[in-house]
């Protein structure tokens, strides 16, 4: 992968020249922008963020984890599928996750991947086959088949939960309805897509509604809530893979592949079997020499190990395989005019650039909307200080560079100085919120410029409480962002924070202008909402942590943070007392030390995808008097289901916690660490006095000498094979 020294077309420092501060705040930075794209993208079919963009911040983001593990954030592009299925249909849990794929952008990321492969499975010699394959761009299906009919058709969604859109896959005539030869349940995974020709034709045949691009028009045309609207429109399927087997397909991924072709499902004929990474390359810039001409839309190759054995051992990271890599193409550009720089206030009190621009065509798409990324960005320069664009800034008026490789916004790559008009003034950054007038400023290291409003800045207030009632928070029917926006200008029932929304019923009932006799409700309607709130009073304790909207806390952290504390009160307990607690300090590391012998900072930064910027913000927010006694009124008003514990095979370390130490001989630590969560254990990166078990390999330092002072037992890797059955 890139060392990232860039970011979607803008020049940052290396990575190895940062330090903690700045890395996570640019972590922070990065994380928040891409949850928004994945929204967009999976949930409202209206992209905000290019292919391009996406993958290079996904990109940045990876190395900046891999320097700086202990900032890794669990609900970062790494460890989060898509988003939560829309509404309007029925919501298919997964008995397979639909899992989402690593990207890689060089010839490097192809030879990496291999030799990773490698090394996890110990293979320094002999043959190791991967196949390669197009990746279509279209919209993500599994089918379940039991006893050779189709019974369900689903959506990815966010990976674990998709949209139940059985009756319209059935209206598609590349998905069979019934099989001959299967195994008694069978999911095919595969892509449902539209052609060039079949795309215009259905733009032509409109009426003049245009669709974006093909991608756009599939996704819209399966998600009708009418199938005969579906069966209109000219849909096809690739299959290229499969979820819950009852039993085997094949040994390896093409024979299996191979029999999917002959139980009648279309499979890619460019799918090839390659033996080492200079094959795969081969195959790629093939593909991509074909790509014009194949009358479908791609945006790259995907690689898969072929011996389905070495994908079992290989297993899966939180999201992604480890066995596949998706090696996207390059990116389309063009030019248009920047008429405008505007701000947008997001929940954290961020003050966020948008570009608006002179709607352009790039690659089949029109876009009009580029993100600015922070002041800056804008002025042409790092934040190191060092020069972007050569030092070009960005300003109202000027012709710019936009590029893209998909369906969905640029971002600005540079400037024609050549064309600025001559009166063009450099852009000034706003040093107050728009929204509120609260002074907006930027701390040291951070890139980002905040509103200081807090819960006085409405624009602050009215995010914080869409994202309370998103579909991954509390996911209240029929009362979404437009009904917090009213509601939150409403002078007589006004919700201003999460508890007025389960006080609404009563107040309505004591006032005089009831809701049901207002315009754009009824009777019905109101009764309806309110059911809708009373339904979500009992809400499970995961979701209620990530729909507190606290920085860096997404879906992954909250539901890690969950099951590690079972219940809101134990949580609680932990925050308030590490806020008691010498103050984290994250560029002085004797403190950070000393720190983590705090039993109450340790439980929380040794939880494993817990890191220490996380835990500063949790635990900042919710000793803040203020939002405290926000979130205790909510409180008042809900029940908070405790967690549960994830259904894992049950073994003799189940519920355990274990660190690794040294470098084991027989089983790679990636390997180690993938068997112990499998068996229900917990792997955290130090040793405190929660942890367990100590395996230590060869080449064992301060971790063991930290065990022997805690009294944790410590095993060899001989012991661990035992337990692990491994040999």
């Amino acid at each position: 992968m890139s060392d990232g020294k860039q970011d979607d077309g803008a020049a940052r420092p290396d990575v190895a020249a940062l330090d903690e501060q700045r890395a996570s705040d640019e972590i922070a930075d990065l994380s928040a922008r891409i949850a928004q794209a994945n929204d967009n993208y999976h949930v409202k079919d209206a992209p905000v963020l290019s292919d391009a963009e996406y993958d290079a911040l996904k990109q940045r983001l990876l190395a900046l984890e891999r320097a700086f593990p202990q900032l890794a954030r669990p609900d970062s592009p790494s460890q989060v599928v898509g988003a939560a299925p829309a509404e309007g249909f029925g919501k298919v849990v997964h008995a397979q996750r639909m899992m989402s794929l690593e990207n890689g952008f060089a010839d490097a990321d192809v030879t990496d991947f291999v030799s990773r492969i490698r090394s996890f499975l110990g293979l320094r010699d002999g043959d190791l086959a991967f196949t390669a394959e197009p990746k279509i761009d279209g919209l993500s299906l599994s089918l379940r088949y039991e006893d050779g009919v189709l019974v369900q058709a689903a959506t990815r969604g966010d990976g674990a939960v998709g949209e139940n859109v059985t009756a319209n896959a059935r209206t598609i005539a590349d998905i069979p309805h019934r099989l001959t030869g299967a195994p008694a349940i069978l999911e095919v995974r595969g892509e449902v897509y539209m052609s060039h020709a079949d795309f215009q034709r259905l733009n032509a045949a409109e009426g003049g509604r245009v669709f974006a691009n093909p991608r756009n028009a599939a996704a819209g045309s399966l998600r009708q809530i009418d199938p005969d609207v579906t069966a209109s429109r000219p849909l096809r399927f690739f299959a290229y893979g499969w979820g819950q087997l009852s039993q085997a397909l094949a040994d390896t991924q093409m024979e299996a592949v191979e029999r999917l072709a002959a139980l009648g499902f279309r499979t890619n004929p460019l799918t090839r079997l390659c033996h080492d990474a200079g094959q795969m390359l081969a195959v790629w810039a093939e593909i991509e020499q074909q790509r014009a001409t194949l009358g479908y839309d791609i945006d790259g190759v995907v690689y898969k190990v072929n011996d389905l054995s070495y994908q079992t051992r290989l297993g899966y990271r939180s999201t992604t395989p480890r066995w596949a890599l998706a090696h996207k193409f390059p990116a389309e550009t063009a030019w248009t005019r920047l008429d405008r720089i505007d701000i947008q206030v997001g929940r954290t009190g961020a003050l966020s650039p948008i570009a608006r621009l002179e709607p352009v065509t790039v690659g089949g798409v029109v876009v009009s909307n580029a993100t600015l990324h922070n002041e800056d960005y804008i002025a042409g320069r790092d934040s190191s200080g060092a020069p972007i664009r050569e030092g070009r800034d960005i300003r109202e008026g000027d012709w710019v560079k936009i590029y893209r490789a998909g369906d969905v916004i640029p971002k600005i790559a540079d400037v024609d100085l050549s064309r600025r008009p001559a009166d063009s003034q450099p852009y000034r950054f706003p040093e107050t919120c728009p929204q509120c007038g609260s002074d907006a400023i930027r701390e040291p290291g951070d890139s980002v410029r905040r509103c200081t409003g807090g819960l006085v800045c409405p624009a602050q207030a009215i995010e914080k409480l869409k994202h309370f009632v998103s579909r991954a928070a509390f996911d209240i029917e029929g009362l979404g962002a437009k009904q917090i926006e009213m509601f939150f200008a409403d002078p007589a029932l006004p919700i201003r924070e999460p508890a007025d929304i389960f006080t609404l019923a009563e107040r309505d009932a004591r006032n005089i202008a009831r809701l049901k006799n207002r315009e754009g409700f009824g009777a019905r309607s109101v009764e309806k909402l309110f059911a809708a709130i009373e339904d979500k009073r009992r809400i499970p304790l995961e979701r209620l942590i990530f729909a507190l909207g606290i920085r860096h806390v997404g879906e992954v952290a909250a539901g890690i943070l969950a099951r590690h504390f079972g219940t809101w009160d134990a949580l609680l307990g932990a925050v308030d007392g590490a806020a008691h607690e010498p103050a984290f300090a994250a560029d002085d590391k004797a403190r950070r030390m000393a720190l983590a012998d705090s039993p109450h900072w340790a439980e929380l930064t040794t939880i494993n995808g817990i890191g220490a910027v996380l835990v500063q913000s949790l635990v900042t927010t919710l000793t803040q008097p203020a939002e405290r006694a926000s979130i205790d009124r909510l409180i008042g008003q809900i029940q908070v289901i405790p967690a549960t514990a994830r259904q894992v095979q049950q073994t003799a370390i189940s519920g355990k916690t274990l660190v690794f130490t040294g470098t084991l001989e027989r089983m790679t630590r990636a390997e180690a660490k993938a068997r112990a969560e499998a068996m229900g254990a917990k792997v955290a990166g130090s040793v405190s006095a929660k942890t367990d078990l100590l395996i230590a390999a060869p080449g064992a330092g301060s971790k063991a000498a930290k065990a022997a002072e805690l009294g944790v037992t410590v095993i060899d890797e001989d012991e661990w094979l035992r337990i692990a059955g491994g040999s």
